[in-house]
């Protein structure tokens, strides 16, 4: 079962002559394991699709369904939207937006306290996920001791938190040199691997498609899927 169907699905901002079509009707599936990037230039209508997969801009018209439930249908469909986010859908931003006086482990651990977890079960399990990504010698760290990388690997833990079938990244490597850039996406490869998540990444930055299994372009609204061949050298 796919994690994440699209169907149609699209937005459109103002009304009348002043309407102005952000997505035309777009259609796509991520697998779990899959991991899909979303290029194109800025305005082409990546962060509308990627807003309205996430449950935070509502579309114009189509269908969502995550994790096998039907999340939207021409409207929404009454599921609790912060909820749904927290157990099924985890963020990577291009800025990290880490809690500045928490450190690594805490930043990580409050993702699971928000869900339901324990003070203590959330500490351990944060710990465990920065052992995963090979930062848990920062785990006391606070965000301002950490360099650009480190701070998006806990960005990326803190994304994990929950163990959600849906991870989106909006553009997360943006802010890293060339290097940090690549062991993220490498990185992301492995979650979407190892852990079964469907991975949909939002970038402009050519360099990094190498090894997604899926790449579609985003123009003036309009979503194409782009064969491997022209995906390498888009």
């Amino acid at each position: 079962m796919a994690v994440v169907e699209v169907q149609g699905v699209s937005k459109t901002f103002g009304s009348g002559e002043l309407a102005v079509q952000a997505l035309k009707p777009c259609s796509f599936t991520v697998e779990p394991g899959e991991l899909a990037a979303l290029l194109g230039p800025s305005g082409s209508g990546k962060s509308t699709l990627l807003l309205s997969i996430s449950l935070i801009l509502e579309p114009s018209a189509g269908r969502i369904v995550i994790a096998g439930q039907e999340v939207y249908n021409q409207g929404w469909t009454g599921v609790d939207a912060r909820a749904f986010r927290r157990r099924h859908i985890g963020f990577i931003f291009q800025q990290h937006n880490l809690i500045p006086f928490l450190t690594a482990q805490e930043n990580v651990a409050l993702m699971m306290q928000l869900n339901g977890a324990s003070r203590r079960d959330a500490a351990r399990r944060a710990k465990e996920l920065l052992g995963y990504l090979e930062i848990a010698h920062r785990a006391d760290s606070l965000p301002a001791n950490l360099s650009g990388g480190e701070q998006q690997r806990v960005a990326i833990g803190r994304a994990l938190a929950n163990e959600p079938p849906l991870i989106l990244a909006d553009e997360p490597t943006a802010a890293l040199d060339t290097e940090r850039g690549g062991k993220v996406m490498a990185l992301l490869r492995k979650i979407a691997r190892e852990r079964r998540s469907a991975v949909i990444t939002v970038t402009h930055d050519h360099r990094m498609i190498e090894g997604f299994d899926t790449v579609y372009h985003l123009d003036d609204g309009r979503l194409t899927r782009l064969p491997q061949a022209e995906a390498a050298t888009a």
